[in-house]
């Protein structure tokens, strides 16, 4: 479909607290013109794009509603949120592989009406996932988008506001590797206006624990969930910055994942985050970010993680 076309839609399966917070996202900020939830609690995915649809009026006139895996055939974006939250006692592992089928069953629907989707995949462990629907999907890699490390690099640039008392938009940084423990700040890439992270904190007479913020990065998901239960508002606007990119064909370069190829050497074959330009097709291009060698090693640790992560639970 033509990027200047009247006509635009966006599924999303899975209308829990993700999918119903990202479809009201893409709603209020008038991603697309028919918005369509895909449960298998139908009545719960109705009711969600009924309340949605409600507010619609004062807005856009936009399409929310509830329909089955036939909406993929034409859509724009297909964004998977749905899985199974961790339950007490499970291990990440356990957790893991209970997604990844629920993950290729969603995929193996999508595949029955859909020639060549460009798929979002939200649900967690995202990375694991990623892959998982590459697979089974038989999709490019670049059609397959784990929403990654997009929502930990917004929490690294809101934690850099706070502590530099700076507009979040003048700050350039970047969390890479795994959405989860491994995952790796890039110090030496960050800038505050223009300016390097070290010329920045010289002229503001700043010290700066850079262990203590990026533990606090890694650990902000989980303050947020025992707080409340869990996370939604964050990572439903951090997907509708992807989905912007891709409807608008904007070219953003975004922290995503997707299954890296030969090209990337000894990374190759594992879904991971780096700065990647997102277009109207998909990823265009991922970009290999200049790095310290201890965040290069950062990063080699944080692939072998996942490899192994990923061998387990796609019984590789």
């Amino acid at each position: 479909m033509s990027n200047n076309s009247h006509k635009s839609k966006i599924v999303v399966i899975g209308a829990g607290n993700v999918g119903a917070t990202i479809a009201y996202t893409l709603m209020v900020r008038k991603q697309a013109n028919d918005i369509v939830l895909v449960d298998l609690n139908e009545a719960l995915a109705r009711g969600t794009a009924l309340d949605i649809a409600h507010g619609t009026g004062f807005y856009k006139q936009i399409r929310v509603r509830q329909g089955g895996y036939e909406e993929c055939a034409d859509a724009n974006v297909i964004i998977i949120t749905a899985g199974l939250a961790r339950k007490p006692g499970q291990t990440r592992l356990d957790l893991a592989k209970a997604n990844v089928s629920i993950a290729q069953d969603i995929t193996r629907n999508i595949m029955k009406y859909a020639e060549n989707p460009l798929i979002v995949v939200v649900s967690n462990p995202a990375d694991i996932l990623t892959a998982a629907v590459t697979r089974e999907s038989g999709l490019p890699a670049d059609r397959v988008i784990g929403s990654g490390t997009s929502l930990d690099t917004a929490r690294f640039r809101y934690a850099l506001s706070r502590m530099f008392e700076s507009d979040i938009s003048d700050i350039d940084a970047y969390v890479l590797g795994e959405h989860g423990d491994s995952q790796v700040a890039i110090w030496s890439d960050v800038s505050v206006g223009g300016l390097d992270l070290d010329d920045f904190s010289q002229q503001n007479n700043l010290s700066l624990d850079k262990n203590l913020l990026a533990e606090w990065t890694k650990d902000a998901g989980a303050e947020v969930i025992g707080l409340k239960g869990a996370t939604f508002y964050g990572i439903a606007m951090s997907v509708s910055c992807i989905v912007e990119s891709i409807m608008k064909d904007k070219h953003t370069v975004l922290p995503v994942a997707h299954v890296l190829d030969e090209s990337f050497g000894e990374w190759a074959g594992v879904a991971i985050s780096l700065p990647c330009r997102v277009g109207r097709d998909g990823i265009e291009k991922a970009y290999r970010l200049p790095m310290t060698e201890e965040e290069r090693e950062a990063m080699n640790r944080s692939v072998n993680t996942l490899r192994e992560f990923q061998k387990n639970a796609l019984h590789d």
